[in-house]
């Protein structure tokens, strides 16, 4: 029997959380698969004499490495630290960073050429500072011309992102966000209030749903967006194929707006909600993701 561990937040208690893992656990157990949750908190990360091992806090791992790890946090370091003992871990601690960064994830696009809304990042300043160039920002309202959305280059469930409507908000928004990286983008009006999930596994399409508010210019369910099943286009698909691959992800849900011209990228996470898209459209994005892990490691096996 193969193992696995789904490595969560040990801040993260609540339910939701709790049921998410759970709900990747069940679908570990019916593959066959051994899987224990582990907090991050709960394991602690040693480099003795060169070596990178685990010390268990509770005495009940026994630290036999598993097979595999479904990282379901953004502990970035630990999952480096867990690759170097030579553990498996999706997605890898290069795409978990990416993605958790959005200015990092619209680069990564960027890179590979995949559509997105016209976007700019905020000059980067040190802790403690402001930022202090006005006219910076002067030209960014300008070019992409109020209202446009800000974005804090970390957040989650839709949160740390704002409609700026004028000037006042802007400058009020920045001295907020203090020294946190930030973006700034169009707002896509053929988009305002609703957007796709795509689920993406292993270059594949699993299964995709339509969000949409009608109180906020952000669809995500944790803001009162409305959730339906959804048939993606080919154009969507392959679209959301691009955005993952793009961003190292094995699995990732893409999010994507209705541009004028075409689908845009917004976002890339690699540790989606799976919950949400099951009862939505009663499609298990995490036995797809097991299935995926474990034919990982039986190609990495043909090939000793």
């Amino acid at each position: 029997m193969k193992s696995c561990w789904i490595i969560a937040n040990g801040s993260l208690k609540q339910a939701k959380f709790d049921a998410l893992y759970e709900f990747i656990q069940k679908a570990a157990e019916q593959q066959d698969v051994h899987s224990t949750i582990v907090m991050n908190n709960e394991i602690i990360p040693i480099i003795k004499d060169g070596e990178p091992s685990l010390l268990d806090t509770r005495l009940t791992l026994a630290l036999t490495k598993p097979d595999f790890i479904i990282f379901m946090d953004k502990d970035v370091h630990l999952a480096q630290h867990l690759e170097l003992m030579g553990i498996p871990v999706f997605n890898s601690a290069e795409a978990i960073e990416i993605c958790d960064n959005k200015i990092k994830t619209h680069l990564a696009l960027a890179k590979e050429n995949i559509p997105m809304p016209k976007t700019i990042y905020a000059p980067f300043i040190y802790p403690k500072m402001q930022q202090t160039n006005k006219q910076f920002f002067n030209e960014v309202a300008v070019e992409l011309s109020f209202p446009f959305v800000l974005k804090e280059a970390k957040g989650s469930f839709g949160d740390q992102v704002y409609l700026i409507q004028n000037e006042q908000e802007l400058y009020d928004r920045i001295e907020q966000v203090s020294d946190n990286p930030f973006l700034m983008q169009e707002l896509v009006q053929s988009s305002y209030g609703r957007d796709i999930r795509l689920n993406i596994v292993g270059e594949e399409f699993i299964a995709a749903m339509f969000r949409q508010s009608s109180t906020d210019f952000r669809a995500n369910a944790n803001q009162g967006g409305q959730l339906s099943p959804y048939q993606p286009t080919d154009n969507e698909i392959e679209l959301a194929i691009q955005a993952a691959k793009a961003t190292g992800t094995a699995f990732a849900g893409v999010d994507i707006l209705f541009g004028p011209n075409g689908p845009l990228v917004c976002e890339v996470n690699s540790n989606a909600h799976l919950l949400n898209i099951y009862y939505t459209t009663g499609i298990n994005v995490a036995q797809a993701m097991i299935t995926y892990c474990l034919q990982y490691l039986e190609n990495k096996n043909s090939e000793k």
